[in-house]
Formats: C-alpha cells, sequence, structure tokens
C-alpha cells in the first residue's frame, strides 16, 4: 500500500455556522450537509474540509483537537483576483504574495486567518502547467 493522495481534511471550529459563512463568503467554497448525523463540510473542486464543532465532538477524533491549530494551504484559480476578493470580504491579509516551496513547485502565497485564527495559505503554482484538481461531477 502507498498512500496517493488525500480525499479531505477536518477543523476544529468554535461555530460551524460562522466557519461556514467565512470561507463560502471570502472564498467561494460551498457548504455540505451529509450524513445521518446532519455533518457539515466546505466544499471545494475534488476536496472537502469536514468541520468538527469543539463543543460538540464525537469519535472517532483527533486526540487533542482544538480550534485555531489548523493550517492549511489552498490552490486558487485566479491568484491576481485574491487580494480584491479579500477587501471585498474584509479579510485582513496576515502576509502579503510571496513565493514558497509547495508539493509540485514554487508558488506565489497569500496567507490569511479564518475566524477561528488557523492559518489560510492561498496559493498558485509559478508553473502553469500546473492544474487544480476537479470533482468528478465538474465542480
Amino acid at each position: 500500500m502507498k498512500v496517493i493522495g488525500f480525499d479531505h481534511l477536518v477543523l476544529t471550529v468554535a461555530s460551524i455556522e460562522r466557519t461556514v459563512q467565512f470561507y463560502t463568503r471570502a472564498l467561494g467554497m460551498t457548504h455540505q450537509v451529509f450524513g445521518p448525523d446532519k455533518r457539515s463540510a466546505l466544499r471545494f473542486g475534488a476536496h472537502k474540509i469536514n468541520l468538527h464543532q469543539a463543543d460538540n465532538m464525537f469519535e472517532p477524533r483527533a486526540v487533542h483537537p482544538q480550534t485555531g491549530s489548523g493550517d492549511i494551504c489552498l490552490l486558487v484559480d485566479d491568484f491576481d483576483g485574491v487580494e480584491a476578493q479579500l477587501a471585498a470580504a474584509g479579510v485582513p491579509m496576515l502576509v502579503p504574495p510571496s513565493e514558497r516551496s509547495g508539493a509540485r513547485g514554487t508558488l506565489r502565497s497569500i496567507y490569511l486567518r479564518d475566524p477561528d485564527g488557523n492559518l489560510v495559505e492561498l496559493s498558485t503554482y509559478k508553473d502553469p502547467r500546473m492544474v487544480v484538481a476537479e470533482a468528478p461531477d465538474g465542480s
């Protein structure tokens, strides 16, 4: 067996409602409610972020889940429009555009914080041949 990719990650948040509002409004993700227990996820392309509310945890889960401990890098389709989109949504940049090292090469990145204090890096590869995966349904 070898790992070939990832399907989703989980963020522990103080308020699912506040987190959903931030990521859908500021970053254009979509909210998905799934499963018999009506869990919440944020969808984008072929990926999703499952949301666990800190005061309503369930098993299995991380041993020490806590809000604000996430550090994620998200690929975007229009890096040139990121600053304007964040400004329009009232989201301050933590670190302005800079070059970083990604899994497949050099990234252009902007950093911000979500409502729980998680570090969010918005990036695009400098090499235009790198593409963002799409969901099987084309979204």
